[in-house]
């Protein structure tokens, strides 16, 4: 871990916008944390005064080590059983070290992108890297860059800008929310889920869900209701609310003594997307929260 040296101070100033880079490139909490971890052991063995810009070599050693990650992860990636969703994020304590939005709807586009683009249009057009810098950064002449950000542009551009929540009006539509579906309660679910509200829900092959969103108010609903009256779902269940990629949500511990969270997005007072994470491995940096 950095100490007090000056070396160490260095990365220490720029580890938030470091782990900002390597969390957006693979969606995951604690891939994003092994990386920075294993740019400090790198910059360790760095002459500070070969280094004109420390804050470029460091964002240049990360992104090139996500893309290394990316790149052994591909085949994995592509036969990940069920839909994929990002390692959820704490917020917004964290946002300040994310400088700018981690949805999760931008977060599932990013995915579909393929490493390289990825990469450019992150640290061009969120970063705000000059195409000269992003050219040392990717090796790839300024020409080639152009083009990454501007394929990675068509796919995400569909991505709405997300919509400020009030606080203490999404903390309560999340226990509304988490009450009704647990509960079953088909109406006041149907008062709240907007009527194309979407459902995401990620188990990676390792605990029961939904292998494909389901779209529509009313099958949304009868989910929910259908899940409310399993034996299960009678039992206490250990939750927390907090907030998730800038999103409301609910932390609950299900009976088989896993941890699930529940993330939603709101806009015009109703919910138009839930995002169910129940991979264990995506869910264990929140264990902390139900102790």
């Amino acid at each position: 871990m950095p100490g007090d040296q000056p070396k160490d101070r260095a990365f220490v100033d720029l580890q938030p916008r470091l782990f900002a880079v390597a969390y957006r490139m693979l969606g995951s909490v604690s891939d994003a944390e092994d990386i920075v971890q294993d740019a400090y052991l790198r910059w360790q063995r760095v002459d500070l005064e070969q280094v004109r810009d420390r804050t470029g070599y460091l964002i240049r050693v990360v992104t090139r080590l996500c893309l290394d990650h990316l790149r052994a992860a591909r085949t994995m990636r592509e036969a990940y059983p069920g839909e994929w969703l990002p390692e959820p994020l704490i917020t917004p304590d964290a946002t300040e070290r994310l400088d700018r939005d981690v949805s999760v709807a931008l977060l599932m586009a990013l995915e579909r992108l393929s490493p390289l683009e990825r990469a450019a249009f992150l640290l061009h057009d969120v970063f705000e890297h000059s195409y000269d810098e992003l050219s040392q950064t990717l090796q790839r002449s300024q020409s080639s860059c152009r083009q990454l950000v501007s394929r990675a542009r068509k796919h995400v551009e569909q991505v709405k800008p997300r919509v400020s929540v009030d606080r203490a009006h999404g903390e309560e539509l999340a226990k509304a929310f988490f009450n009704a579906a647990k509960s079953g309660d088909t109406q006041h679910l149907t008062n709240l889920l907007a009527r194309d509200v979407q459902l995401h829900s990620d188990g990676g092959g390792k605990i029961i869900a939904t292998l494909n969103p389901i779209y529509g108010r009313d099958k949304v609903t009868r989910f929910f209701t259908g899940l409310a009256r399993k034996p299960s779902a009678q039992q206490t269940f250990t939750r927390v609310i907090c907030w998730l990629n800038g999103l409301p949500a609910v932390i609950n511990r299900e009976p088989g003594g896993s941890v699930q969270a529940t993330s939603l997005k709101i806009e015009d007072g109703r919910i138009v997307a839930i995002y169910m994470v129940r991979n264990p491995d995506k869910t264990r940096h929140l264990e902390p929260l139900l102790s």
